[in-house]
């Protein structure tokens, strides 16, 4: 009986070290929480800031600053725009959860100021915001070139805004989206494009995006660029299904956010 009653004892004292445990891990600080979401091991990025633009409101977002951030050097500015779950309604930090592309930026070229937007939308209102936050940063600090992406939603925002001010982004990738703008001004500024989606994209198939790169293709034509020279600034890039079933996704459209981990495409848009 004396036997029994041990073991039972430490039976319970194990069971009751793990709820300790476990309880412990999830009485975590709000702090600890924001530096495992924001990649507090990879410097301060801080989730979120407020610019007041005098003609376009409250712009919220994250920024990350190298750790030796150092306001007389010169910075490469990178701007990624997320899909509809990363939107500002979503939450502070959502479009940090949503995807990577913002994180991991930072893991490939921790010499970037990395800034994430959390806009309300994915048309004209988040285009000028974005433009507005782009030309703050321009004014405000020492930047060099200006890298940019847009996923799902935040592509098509992203296409406004090289609709608008293409003569703002020295390099631009699409992820997983569409092109809403018109295009004469990436062409006037002949800004990289690199264009890349799931051949079966279930939200809004290939079609789209492979009628944006012809018309690109056909308006550098037009405008006397050789093959050769439009095939330097001009990418598309259709994603066969076993690219998202080989890394674990059965959903192309989601699988878009593999490519912030996509060292190749990745690269094309950040080495300076």
């Amino acid at each position: 009986m004396k036997k029994n009653v041990i073991v039972l004892s430490v039976v319970l004292i194990l069971i009751a070290s793990v709820l300790f445990l476990t309880l412990l891990e999830n009485e975590r600080t709000e702090e600890e929480q924001t530096e495992v979401l924001t990649g507090n091991s990879l410097g301060e990025f801080i989730t979120d800031e407020v610019y007041n633009s005098p003609n376009d409101g409250e712009i919220h977002y994250g920024v990350y600053f190298p750790d030796d951030f150092d306001s007389n050097k010169e910075y490469d500015l990178y701007i990624t725009l997320p899909g509809y779950e990363g939107l500002y309604f979503q939450g502070v930090g959502a479009n940090l959860q949503a995807d990577d592309f913002a994180l991991n930026a930072v893991r490939m070229r921790k010499d970037l100021i990395v800034v994430a937007p959390q806009l309300e939308d994915w048309e004209e209102t988040s285009a000028n915001q974005t433009i507005a936050l782009i030309e703050y940063f321009k004014s405000n600090y020492n930047i060099n070139k200006v890298f940019a992406s847009g996923y799902s939603a935040g592509g098509e925002t992203m296409s406004l805004v090289m609709e608008k001010r293409a003569d703002l982004i020295d390099r631009y990738l699409q992820v997983s989206s569409k092109w809403d703008g018109d295009f004469e001004m990436t062409v006037e500024n002949g800004v990289p494009v690199y264009f890349v989606i799931g051949q079966n994209d279930e939200y809004y198939g290939r079609e789209p995006t492979k009628d944006a790169y012809l018309t690109l293709y056909s308006m550098y034509k037009r405008k006397g660029l050789s093959d050769e020279e439009i095939n330097k600034i001009l990418i598309l890039d259709i994603k066969k299904r076993e690219y998202f079933l080989e890394r674990g996704f059965d959903n192309e459209h989601g699988g878009g956010g593999l490519i912030a981990y996509d060292e190749d495409i990745m690269k094309w848009l950040l080495n300076d």
